[in-house]
């Protein structure tokens, strides 16, 4: 118990207050995963897409109603699959990315690099860090604070739910089927433990009682305690 299960189906559901989120299913490497996209409303209706997942007209227009996208980010090196499209849909909206990926994708220059700390134009409902550590990634993780919810990527994940063979096979071999892990593949890519470390001290001070992370659960019961046992492998 203490997760919710990935809604299959990019239409937006509700988490909490000023917060949705939307889930897409698809095949990477020859594996079938879902990915999540997190939406925030911040004061003035200004909307943050967090992980953009493909835009349906149904879904767009439900963005639509809830505000004007003003920020669309892609959180890490490897989640920025269909940040084009998202790029192209809402013109007027600032792009954030993480270090070295306007390295690795050039055609996104108008991008904007997620600083190591907060972002002014989100505080104080959104806390922003960049997790040291692991460049692969270069992953960034978010407190907001109005409903106490962590929001990450892949340095936290837990593939719950009806899976196909392979996706469950995968999960169990990286760790992150029966509970709340860092990934082993996610462990492999340290290259500062120390750095690591400290990251993951400075997200357990935010007092978070859920996690909505991109692979696939919502964990909403012991959310801090679990995300501590996770992180102590670091």
């Amino acid at each position: 118990m203490g997760a919710m299960p990935a809604h299959y189906g990019a239409m937006l559901q509700p988490i909490d207050d000023n917060l949705w989120h939307a889930t897409h299913a698809f095949t990477a490497t020859g594996l079938p995963i879902t990915t999540r996209m997190t939406v925030v409303r911040l004061p003035g209706r200004k909307l943050l897409l967090h992980s953009p997942i493909p835009l349906t007209s149904a879904l767009r227009g439900q963005l639509e109603e809830l505000g004007a996208v003003a920020f669309i980010v892609a959180p890490n090196k490897m989640h920025h699959l269909f940040l084009a499209p998202c790029m192209t849909a809402f013109p007027g909206a600032a792009v954030y990315g993480p270090c070295g990926l306007r390295q690795k994708r050039p055609g996104f220059g108008a991008m904007l690099e997620l600083p190591a700390g907060d972002v002014p134009a989100w505080l104080p409902d959104l806390e922003h860090l960049a997790f040291d550590g692991i460049p692969a990634g270069c992953e960034s993780v978010w407190f907001h604070r109005p409903s106490a919810t962590l929001i990450v990527t892949d340095v936290l994940q837990w593939m719950r739910g009806d899976l196909a063979w392979a996706t469950r096979a995968y999960a169990t071999l990286t760790g992150v089927r029966r509970g709340l892990a860092v990934p082993r593949t996610v462990r492999a890519l340290v290259r500062d433990r120390a750095a690591a470390a400290r990251s993951a001290q400075r997200v357990l001070q935010w007092p978070f009682t859920r996690v909505v992370m991109a692979h696939n659960a919502i964990v909403d019961t012991d959310a801090h305690d679990q995300a501590a046992q996770a992180f102590a492998v670091l």
